[in-house]
C-alpha cells in the first residue's frame, strides 16, 4: 500500500508539471500570434512575470533613475495581498460568528427555520456586486463597507451548511443524550456540534471562494491598497501584464487557502466520510 501511494504522489506532480507546461507554452504562442490585436492586450508568461517582479521591488520611473517607487500604488504586491487578506479574515470571521449560531437554530427550531429560511435564500440569490452601491452610502468609502461586503458573500453558505449538518444529525442520538441527564447546552456541544463540524467546514471552504470572488467587487472603490483594487485599476490603465499577475496571485492564493481548509478539516474531522 505504501509502495502504490509513493508511486502515485510522483506521477501525480508529474502530470501537474506536464499540464502546466503545456499552458503556460500555449499561452506564449497565443501572446507572440496575432490572434489578440493590439499585443499587449496578451502579454506573454514572460512579461506578467518581470510586472510581478516590478510590483515587489524598487524600480525608477519617468525615464529616469533619480525617481523610484515602491512596488505598485506604493505598497509591495504581497502587501496588497496581505492587506486583502485581512478584509476577507474579518468578513469571514463575522460571518461565522453569526451564521453558526443562527444555522444551529435554524436546524434545531424547524418553525424558527422556515420563517428565516427564505430570506438567507435571497441573500444567497443576489450577486454581492449588487450591494456595493448602498454598503458604500451606509458606511463609507472605507474598509467597513468591503468587509460587509464580504460578510454578505460568506454568510449564506456556512449557514445554509450547519443547517444542513444539523438536520443530519439522527434525533435518536440526541434523545439518547438527553435521557441520559444531558442539558441542552450539553447537548449542542458535544453531540451537534461535532456532528455537524465537517458540514461547516464545507460551507467554510464555499464562503472563501465566495470571498475571493468578491474581493474585486470590494475593492472597487477606495481599494488600495488591496490586490482586488490594483488588478482592477491596473486593468483600466491597460497594465495589462501587471492585472494578470493580481489574478494569478488571487488564483494560487485561493488554491492555498482550500488546501490548508481541506488539511484542517481532516485533522478537526477525521470520522467524515468513515462508516
Amino acid at each position: 500500500m505504501a509502495t502504490t501511494l509513493s508511486v502515485r504522489a510522483p506521477r501525480g506532480l508529474l502530470l501537474h508539471l506536464l499540464t502546466f507546461a503545456v499552458v503556460l507554452t500555449a499561452w506564449t504562442l497565443v501572446s507572440a500570434s496575432d490572434v489578440v490585436s493590439p499585443a499587449y492586450l496578451a502579454p506573454s508568461p514572460l512579461e506578467v512575470w518581470d510586472a510581478f517582479v516590478r510590483a515587489n521591488s524598487y524600480h525608477p520611473i519617468g525615464g529616469g533613475v533619480d525617481r523610484v517607487v515602491r512596488g505598485e500604488e506604493g505598497y509591495f504586491l504581497w502587501e496588497h495581498l496581505v492587506v486583502s487578506l485581512r478584509r476577507i479574515g474579518i468578513g469571514l470571521g463575522i460571518a461565522v460568528v453569526v451564521g453558526v449560531p443562527l444555522g444551529l437554530a435554524m436546524g434545531l427550531f424547524r418553525s424558527f427555520g422556515a420563517l428565516l429560511g427564505p430570506y438567507v435564500d435571497f441573500l444567497r440569490s443576489i450577486p454581492p456586486l449588487a450591494y456595493i452601491g448602498f454598503l458604500v452610502a451606509w458606511f463609507g468609502i472605507y474598509d467597513t463597507s468591503k468587509v460587509w461586503l464580504l460578510v454578505l458573500a460568506a454568510f449564506p453558505p456556512i449557514t445554509l451548511a450547519t443547517i444542513n449538518g444539523v438536520r443530519g444529525v439522527r434525533e435518536d442520538q440526541l434523545n439518547a443524550v438527553r435521557t441520559l441527564g444531558a442539558s441542552q447546552r450539553q447537548v449542542i456541544t458535544h453531540v451537534l456540534l461535532p456532528a455537524t463540524l465537517p458540514d461547516i467546514l464545507s460551507g467554510l471552504r464555499v464562503a472563501v471562494g465566495f470571498a475571493w470572488t468578491t474581493v474585486v467587487a470590494a475593492e472597487l472603490v477606495n481599494g488600495l491598497p488591496g490586490i482586488g483594487g490594483l488588478a482592477y485599476l491596473s486593468g483600466t490603465q491597460n497594465k495589462i501584464a501587471l492585472s494578470i499577475a493580481c489574478i494569478l496571485v488571487i488564483g494560487f492564493t485561493a488554491i492555498a487557502l482550500d488546501a490548508v481548509l481541506r488539511i484542517s478539516e481532516k485533522t478537526l474531522a477525521p470520522w467524515r466520510g468513515k462508516a
